[in-house]
């Protein structure tokens, strides 16, 4: 199969890819196609753009969580109906999680998928240096194919045609166009990364992007790009899972600003296990759905600590879940609000949930970034001792404990260095700072499940309470 597709690549972080992406995704759907996105890297805000944009939900591809045949089983499944899959870098094109391999990187998601890569250059403070930097990145791996140019932050035209002309003097690359520096045209951002998608809302931002690309890249050409990649083909789709012949279950997936980080391939691998998912809202629901598990996802609860504490109503209803014996399974931010407390940037504390002795406290300078092999020692709802997991780690609180706390799995980064535990356990209820990916191991999908379904057989009586 054809697989139209095209990987947005950056010379470094900061040149403006998302920008270029999110431009490049709506005005292709303006055209009528039907857009596929992709994120490579472990990123949840960039794929919740990529998301309001298409209306199909963005995968994320990865290298080191996912490796080769389950980045190519997500891409092949989910860009099967479209007529042009979008594939956003991370980082510059050759940054990964090794200073000189490419493991991790998009040069390397680029090559598992055979995907002409159009490279994205800041432009506003050069001109024929463009040349010596276009041309290095196409030379530095000769297996990679760096098809054409898109310049950012450019002035205007005059500038284009200098940088244009310098380019094609010394390349053979495609340069398809530019886009100008607009305030207006830009999401804000804080101290994970750019705003949600959630919190931008449906406004004409996306409209405003699209149209802009329009006006000054050679759309056409930026399609012809993508079907310059060679035919791949479709691997098949993984067996189905035993789960699905037993008592189907129901899995409440808490979402809203303070929790909207989520993988869509782990609520699919849930769903695949016959898991009916019930989306709930900590901020803003005072009841718990009736549901066998609950799956507090990451986010920002540290922005809406007031409204968090306020909501007494929820809190308890999720404590006496868990008290009850209810599996409950939390990543980051829905760790953070099962501990006592959030302490800001600003020092201001709010009750949380309760249900670890600590206090999630946010710290600047402070942050813990990378990726993470989470090996499961202790028997837990994740599954047995000895199951590995790969995920990733992205945070600026941490916590102090009040008391003793227990943890369930040991955790190694990228490199294979012992890094602190976690899993935070008690009872039914696993919390971990490391997200998660379930394409990395699918027996954890399918032991939270199993979890659940446990649950319904008790019907929902409170046996096997926490500890």
């Amino acid at each position: 199969m054809k697989f139209p597709r095209l990987v947005i690549a950056g010379t470094h972080s900061g040149v403006g890819k998302t920008t270029v992406t999110l431009a490049l995704l709506a005005a292709l759907k303006a055209r009528g196609h039907r857009v596929q996105a992709f994120k490579v890297g472990p990123d949840y805000i960039d794929p919740g753009h990529h998301t309001a944009v298409t209306g199909r939900p963005s995968r994320n591809l990865d290298g080191w969580m996912l490796g080769p045949s389950v980045n190519r089983e997500i891409f092949s499944r989910t860009s099967a109906d479209a007529d042009v899959s979008i594939i956003e870098g991370m980082m510059g094109l050759f940054d990964g999680s090794s200073p000189t391999s490419e493991v991790g990187s998009t040069a390397e998601l680029a090559k598992q998928l055979e995907a002409p890569v159009l490279l994205v250059i800041d432009g506003s403070a050069m001109a024929r240096s463009a040349a010596a930097m276009a041309s290095g990145y196409v030379r530095f791996d000769p297996n990679l194919r760096v098809a054409g140019v898109l310049f950012n932050r450019v002035g205007g035209e005059g500038h284009y045609r200098l940088l244009k002309e310098a380019v094609e003097a010394e390349t053979n690359l495609a340069v398809v166009g530019y886009l100008k520096p607009d305030p207006a045209l830009t999401i804000g951002d804080r101290h994970l990364g750019l705003r949600t998608a959630i919190e931008q809302g449906a406004g004409d931002l996306y409209e405003k992007l699209g149209k802009a690309a329009a006006e000054t890249v050679d759309l056409d050409l930026v399609e012809a790009l993508a079907r310059m990649a060679g035919e791949l083909d479709p691997l098949p789709a993984p067996p189905p899972s035993s789960g699905r012949a037993g008592v189907g279950v129901r899995i409440a997936v808490a979402y809203d600003p303070a929790f909207c980080f989520y993988y869509p391939d782990n609520l699919d691998l849930l769903e695949a296990e016959g898991a009916e998912l019930v989306r709930f809202s900590p901020l803003r629901d005072r009841v718990l759905p009736e549901v066998d598990l609950v799956y507090l996802g990451g986010g920002y609860p540290e922005l809406h600590g007031a409204v968090l504490a306020e909501n007494e109503a929820m809190r308890s209803a999720i404590r006496a879940f868990a008290l009850g014996g209810g599996p409950i399974y939390a990543e980051c931010g829905g760790m953070m609000y099962l501990t006592q407390a959030i302490r800001d940037f600003d020092g201001r504390a709010y009750e949380m949930v309760g249900l670890f002795p600590a206090e999630a406290v946010m710290r600047k300078p402070g942050l813990t970034l990378g990726y993470r092999e989470v090996k499961i020692v202790q028997p837990c709802l994740l599954g047995s001792p000895g199951t590995k997991v790969r995920g990733h780690e992205f945070h600026y609180s941490s916590l102090v404990p009040r008391a003793a706390l227990e943890y369930a799995c040991a955790v190694s980064d990228a490199r294979g260095h012992t890094r602190p535990p976690d899993g935070l356990f008690r009872g039914n209820t696993v919390a971990l700072y490391a997200h998660l990916h379930f394409g990395s191991q699918p027996g954890l999908a399918r032991a939270l499940v199993a979890s659940a379904r446990e649950r319904r057989a008790q019907g929902a009586s409170g046996q096997g309470g926490a500890r």
